[in-house]
């Protein structure tokens, strides 16, 4: 887990929004194609935002790098599902150190 990036993701409160859908995804998203237990297609998240494919696919980058979320890939589709573990591993971090 790298710290120093996961502050970096979740500078941005878009990145903070993504975060917060993909924890529920059943209540901010429709089940449209398949099962959430793929995860949220990048499209999906993308209606969702107010920003171009491109800026969601950066945003979507940066959490995955930072270990955020975690990708599937099912044909042409790319589906995100939250990292739990890291985001728990990281508030613990937070909890114990400031």
């Amino acid at each position: 887990m790298d710290i120093n990036k996961i502050y970096k993701a979740l500078a941005s409160p878009l990145r903070r929004d993504i975060l917060a859908w993909l924890k529920a995804p059943s209540t901010n998203f429709d089940e449209k194609y398949v099962p959430f237990s793929h995860g949220v297609s990048a499209g999906q998240i993308h209606e969702r935002c107010a920003v171009s494919k491109s800026t969601v696919s950066t945003h979507l980058a940066i959490l995955h790098d930072a270990g955020l979320v975690t990708s599937l890939r099912v044909g042409q589709w790319i589906f995100f599902k939250r990292n739990e573990d890291v985001v728990n591993t990281f508030l613990n971090e937070l909890t114990q150190h400031l």
